[in-house]
């Protein structure tokens, strides 16, 4: 599972990093927590890669209630192409939300302690992300929303938990990205675990755990 995450990269950063231009000014963020909103890259046909804010938490075109969606912020990559509420959004809808690291709780001796996990390098990355846009029957705006895929822990992160978010490298997001890429078999290629080797990850406060707190401290070693 993946429910928080940080990112606090500038602008600047990130058009280094992902190759897009015109990134829009983005407040950073130390604890993002679901049904906020997110920073993604999203490709719609006939454009280009563009970074835009989603809501956390996949709510289906054909959900009546909006409330699904706080059961949908993450999607196993084993049945994400199946599953009803992902199968569309798979196929046709793939976009890369972008984080600095993410947290990780684990069950050690006086309770669950939060780890937050991110590139040595400390550089941003990209996690697989799916969208989708959904309309209440009551406003002119539709809302869209997003989901993280997840996938098996590499070896070397499997000991924090039983569960990571799917990483795609860069030579591999313009084809997760890409609506014209439809075929299953191509599409799940890229769910997989990354190389946690290249991965570094220490504790961080408890604090965490409350979605209010949101300061640049909470990212520090503990």
């Amino acid at each position: 599972m993946c429910g928080r995450f940080a990112f606090y990269s500038p602008s600047e950063a990130i058009s280094k990093v992902f190759g897009i231009t015109d990134v829009p000014l983005i407040e950073p963020r130390y604890n993002v927590a679901p049904t906020q909103s997110v920073a993604a890259i999203r490709q719609l046909p006939d454009s280009e890669p563009k970074v835009q804010m989603l809501r956390w938490g996949l709510i289906p075109s054909w959900a009546k209630d909006a409330s699904i969606g706080n059961k949908l912020i993450n999607a196993r990559g084993e049945t994400v192409h199946s599953k009803p509420s992902f199968r569309h959004a798979f196929r046709k809808q793939r976009c890369l939300i972008l984080v600095d690291g993410y947290y990780e709780w684990r069950a050690e001796e006086g309770g669950k302690q939060p780890y937050l996990i991110k590139m040595k390098s400390g550089a941003p990355f990209a996690l697989a992300g799916l969208w989708e846009a959904w309309d209440d029957g009551k406003s002119d705006a539709l809302l869209h929303t997003c989901t993280i895929v997840t996938t098996q822990p590499h070896p070397a992160l499997a000991d924090l938990h039983s569960r990571m978010p799917v990483i795609v490298p860069f030579e591999q997001q313009s084809e997760w990205m890409d609506p014209a890429v439809t075929d299953a078999d191509t599409l799940r290629a890229h769910i997989k675990s990354f190389d946690g080797d290249v991965m570094t990850w220490h504790r961080v406060a408890k604090a965490v755990g409350n979605a209010r707190n949101d300061e640049d401290w909470l990212i520090n070693e503990v």
